[in-house]
């Protein structure tokens, strides 16, 4: 007796891959915009701070987080311990600067309780108590967000180039945020600033290690590393 054997045509198989390639494009299509979804994010993040902080001057005609008159503007509203050291983790009330470096974790830096007072403003959403576990506001790659105020003290500054010598990011207010893969940190130059992060108002440096002053300099002497994270920092 003869045995029929059956198998796939070059037609059937050929609708195979076809369908195959669809499926495949339409994930890699997914995860673009996915992508392009989470930098759009961030982007705004870094956009809206100075949002924030034009509204709060609008309002109360002083800046959210050195409001020496905070009781009366805004009910609950803590005022940070005064001091002489700007930009230091203790603040002078008042003075026109948001002391305090942009990662500071205590009521006592005014870059820290800025936060409470543009909540407290109905400016930004947001716990308004301060050593709240949700206080800090994080960004779309689950990094905390911060900002102080310029300085061109190279020791002080969050971040600066590598030129010889290092010079301290420029701008009247200094937003950074870390954890963004190299690629979103590449993509948010591009669309915030002049693509290159290692200069311009915009750069990047390693957040493994990352300090304040002459080590966080933006980029570093190795191979950027899409898949590493970044702490990225923005002059306004």
């Amino acid at each position: 007796m003869k045995r029929n054997q059956s198998g796939f045509t070059l037609i059937e198989i050929a609708i195979v891959l076809v369908i195959i390639g669809l499926l495949l494009g339409g994930v890699l299509k997914g995860q673009e915009l996915i992508n392009s979804a989470k930098v759009k994010n961030l982007a705004t993040d870094f956009r809206n701070i100075p949002v924030f902080i034009y509204g709060y001057q609008d309002k109360f005609k002083a800046l959210p987080g050195d409001d020496a008159n905070i009781a009366t503007h805004l009910s609950g509203g803590v005022a940070p311990v005064p001091c002489t050291a700007p930009l230091a983790n203790v603040c002078a009330i008042g003075n026109g600067i948001i002391d305090g470096a942009w990662n500071a974790t205590t009521a006592a830096a005014e870059s820290y309780v800025f936060w409470q007072h543009v909540r407290l403003a109905g400016l930004a959403a947001g716990s308004t108590t301060t050593g709240a576990l949700d206080y800090l506001p994080v960004n779309a790659a689950g990094g905390n967000i911060g900002i102080q105020s310029g300085t061109n003290v190279v020791a002080r500054a969050p971040i600066v180039d590598l030129a010889a010598p290092a010079a301290a990011i420029h701008g009247t207010y200094i937003i950074c945020s870390p954890n963004i893969l190299g690629k979103f940190a590449r993509q948010l130059d591009i669309q915030l600033d002049d693509g290159n992060t290692a200069t311009g108002s915009m750069m990047a440096t390693p957040t493994v290690g990352y300090n304040i002053g002459n080590a966080a300099v933006s980029n570093t002497n190795v191979a950027w590393d899409d898949a590493a994270v970044y702490t990225v920092c923005m002059g306004v």
